[in-house]
Order: structure tokens, then sequence, then C-alpha cells
């Protein structure tokens, strides 16, 4: 059997029960086509289900938490594919969404670095997974607001944008390494818009596909912990900083 065209990391803070849930649907929808590397971050007493997946896997315990780019960095190190999927452990799948994210590698102009999907809400909704490179305006604006769209349309194919969100962003391995992946002086938050800026500094385009779907039953945890939040805000301030 050929070695599956993708790798997908998925990083568990204590939230195996929700790994467990999509690791249901990728053994559902995809399992000859990925290859799977589960970090848990910190133990959950909730047993990852991999016995039941037909995906080949691989489990990463740490011995101490690391940050979201560490820790994709560190499943990096056990890619063998030619593709590298980072997903956030509460999203869903209601089909296979990668042949459709992999036709932009082939049918766009330029050379692609990362791919996106429509990313919608347990209701339906289309949230804010593609955007424009923010300003202090703008983060003020988006920190105190829910439910905000994409910066770019869903009904005209596929776009280059600036930015997509690390809910599920698919890399060409070969463009991830040669930018170094993610920068970990980032611990939470906006990790995925500094590898997008940095990408497209190389030349490489990060493109939003709608037609490509998934489902993401956010948490905002960053709304509720305070300690999230402060997180959320250097990391901000540092991205905008760096422009």
């Amino acid at each position: 059997m050929s070695r599956p065209d993708i790798t997908v990391s998925i990083v568990s803070h204590r939230q195996n029960a929700l790994v467990n849930r999509l690791l249901a649907d990728m053994n559902r929808y995809c399992a000859e086509r990925v290859t799977l590397i589960l970090t848990e971050n910190a133990r959950d007493p909730v047993f990852l289900q991999t016995q039941e997946c037909a995906c080949p896997s691989h489990v990463v315990v740490n011995r101490t938490p690391k940050g979201f780019g560490a820790n994709h960095n560190a499943a990096f190190q056990l890619c063998r594919s030619r593709f590298f999927c980072v997903a956030n452990p509460d999203i869903r799948l209601d089909s296979d969404p990668f042949p459709q994210l992999l036709r932009r590698f082939t049918k766009t102009k330029n050379e692609v670095g990362v791919v996106g999907p429509l990313v919608r809400g347990p209701s339906g909704n289309v949230e804010d997974s593609a955007r424009r490179f923010p300003t202090f305006g703008v983060l003020a604006h988006r920190f105190f607001r829910t439910g905000l769209r994409p910066d770019y349309p869903t009904d005209r194919g596929a776009v280059e944008v600036d930015w997509v969100a690390g809910m599920l962003m698919l890399f060409s391995a070969q463009a991830y390494r040669d930018v170094g992946g993610f920068d970990e002086t980032y611990f939470m938050y906006y990790e995925d818009a500094d590898i997008c800026r940095r990408l497209k500094a190389t030349g490489k385009s990060v493109i939003y596909d709608p037609a490509a779907e998934v489902v993401h039953e956010a948490r905002r945890a960053s709304r509720k912990n305070p300690r999230l939040a402060l997180h959320h805000i250097v990391s901000a301030i540092r991205f905008v900083s760096r422009a």
C-alpha cells in the first residue's frame, strides 16, 4: 500500500473526547488518505481511541505542555507525506475535505504554500476563517465581537487571501519546511497568521477554498479564561508590531 498523502497533526489539551469524535470522522471519510500524529499536551483520563481508527497513527505524550506551534513543529518531524495538515480537536467532518483542498496545489497559478477550507459553526453559520492581516484598530474590533464572517467572499470559488485560520490548514510539507514551521515565540494565537505572512514573503500563495467545508465546534476559550485572553492579546500585539 502506498504511503498516505497527508499527515494530520492534532493536539489535545485534555480534549481527548473531542479528538475521539474527530478520529471517528477521519476514519469514516478519509482513512486511506491520512496518517495521524496525536499529541497529548496534558494527560487526560479519557483514552484516545486509536485502535478503532483505520488511519495509521502515532501518539506523543508530552512530559511538560508546549505551545501550539511547538507541538505541531514536533509532529512535523514525524511527517513523511507531501502534505501536512494542522487540525484542531474541535473540528468535525461531514465529508472528506482533502480532495478539494489538494486540487488547489495543482490548479492555482502560483505555487501554493497552504490552503484552508470554509469553516461553519454547528448551526451552519460561516466563520471568519479567511482574514486580512490586522491593524491595531481591527484587533480591538474583533476581540470584542463574535459571529464574524470571513473577510473574503465565499461564493466566487477559491481566492488568494492574507491568512487562513489554524482550525484546519493544509500545507505543502516542503513549504512548511522551507519557512521553518510555526514561530514558537507565539505560545498560542496568531501563529497561523504569522506563518501565512512568512509563506507569502517567500512567494507562496495562501488560498481559501470555500468548496471544501469543515465544522468548528468552537470553544472560544480566550473569551472566558483570563490567562488565555492574555496570551491572545500578547500574540496579537507581537504580530502587528512585526508588520
